[in-house]
């Protein structure tokens, strides 16, 4: 009976711009669970996963579904606390080596066209043969010359990753003040 009364105040604008705001209040809560749970943007900063994706261009990633194959690209934080995105070479159990400037992944050439220079052997926490533990994946750069990736920092666990990348949106330009 109160409920009734309240709402026998408002006259019919009044009572499109409750509906109106109503609708405003679900759309918000909707793009925050969108973009919190499900998809999120990041913006590429650097070379190293050129010639597939370039530098500021936007792409977008989904956050659910946790299970990557070889080939696909992620967003992930590595330990130092940076972003990084890069492509999935190896799941966990498969060994891993650098020969001759190519990639081994179960001692057989792993086959990526998306890779560009030759894959060396970086400095870092990595010695090959590399077996990549359960619960982790084995990731590099496109670039392989200008690409900090798993030679350098090592396998990356699961938990890590943010999400796997399912398209680009484009470039953004910035303009430096």
């Amino acid at each position: 009976m109160q409920r009734r009364r309240i709402l026998e105040r408002f006259n019919g604008y009044k009572l499109e711009w409750l509906h109106d705001s109503f609708k405003f209040i679900v759309l918000v809560i909707a793009v925050f669970v969108l973009f919190r749970f499900i998809i999120g943007l990041s913006v590429i900063g650097g070379d190293s996963m050129s010639p597939a994706l370039k530098d500021k261009e936007i792409v977008v990633y989904l956050r659910i579904g946790r299970s990557y194959q070889p080939g696909d690209i992620v967003t992930m934080r590595v330990p130092s606390g940076e972003y990084y995105i890069k492509r999935v070479v190896a799941l966990g159990g498969d060994e891993v080596d650098l020969h001759q400037g190519e990639v081994l992944v179960n001692r057989a050439k792993l086959y990526d066209p998306w890779g560009a220079g030759r894959t060396e052997e970086e400095t870092g926490a990595v010695i090959y043969p590399y077996q990549v533990n359960e619960g982790n994946v084995f990731v590099l750069g496109d670039n392989r010359e200008g690409s900090m990736d798993s030679r350098t920092f090592g396998e990356v666990n699961l938990r890590q990753i943010k999400g796997r990348i399912i398209f680009r949106l484009g470039r953004w330009y910035i303009r430096k003040v």
